[in-house]
């Protein structure tokens, strides 16, 4: 009885083994490009998962009180909702270094210490070539997402550009301009019928940017500062008042910027 009795426990245990170690072998359940391996990637894009985002960020002052990648983490978690909601989607990282203005003498948010900008030449060209290697590598669609105002047109110039080339083949870029708006337009909007003032929205690091980052990754905000009862200015990098922000608004936003990017990205790539 004692041979038998191990011979069915080792049998179990290498059951066990066995079912651990197909689960470690599958596919993790991501749509991050950075999290998948190049097998991985490959066997995506042959299952179907043909369009990729390009999430465009920035690393730039936010006042006193918002972290310097606010840009970089908003887009990254925003484009993985986005890219879930549509479906057979992958999210390359974030192209976090963009133009912030002139070096010397510095202007615009490299006034503030942090700040990194590279000129709009580099930037381009640095859009075109991942577009180019997502194209290689047998994506579709590749699609931008910006959340910084001041390089939409570069993006839609790149977008342009990279069409004419490819005119003759089936793929195409898309710079997906309501993916800022959504948040500039459709959300200030709703925020003022609230109650809130253009003042207070403002255009940079005030209400409507505050409460995003609140809603999405609170870390990024410190919110002692919000409370202490100081006044705001440009000075301080501020256009707009922070003080009323909080992640339920900021929740609202998050919701209308989905929303409006997934529907665009599919009129764009015509998707049903």
């Amino acid at each position: 009885m004692i041979i038998p009795m191990r011979s069915h426990i080792l049998a179990a245990a290498l059951g066990v083994l066995l079912t651990a170690l197909a689960a470690g072998a599958q596919t993790p359940d991501t749509v991050l490009l950075e999290e998948l391996t190049w097998t991985e990637v490959r066997d995506a894009i042959r299952a179907g998962k043909t369009t990729i985002i390009i999430p465009v960020g920035g690393t730039e002052q936010n006042g006193p009180h918002m972290a310097l990648g606010k840009h970089n983490v908003r887009v990254r978690l925003l484009a993985e909702r986005i890219a879930r909601a549509l479906g057979q989607t992958l999210v390359a990282p974030v192209v976090a270094y963009v133009p912030e203005g002139q070096i010397e003498p510095p202007t615009s948010h490299m006034r503030f210490p942090g700040t990194v900008t590279v000129p709009e030449g580099i930037f381009e060209a640095t859009l075109s070539a991942l577009a180019k290697s997502f194209r290689q590598h047998g994506f579709v669609h590749i699609v931008m997402l910006g959340e910084h105002g001041g390089y939409q047109r570069t993006l839609q110039h790149v977008q342009a550009e990279l069409n004419r080339q490819w005119a003759v083949t089936p793929v195409r870029a898309h710079a997906i301009a309501a993916y800022y708006q959504s948040a500039q337009v459709a959300f200030a909007a709703e925020l003022q019928r609230r109650g809130y003032t253009r003042e207070e929205i403002g255009s940079h690091a005030g209400l409507l940017d505050t409460s995003l980052s609140l809603a999405l990754a609170p870390a990024l905000v410190r919110s002692e500062q919000l409370h202490d009862g100081s006044r705001l200015t440009a000075a301080d990098g501020v256009y707009g008042d922070p003080h009323g922000a909080s992640a339920e608004l900021g929740r609202v936003g998050v919701e209308i910027i989905v929303r409006e990017t997934v529907a665009a990205i599919r009129q764009a790539t015509k998707r049903p």
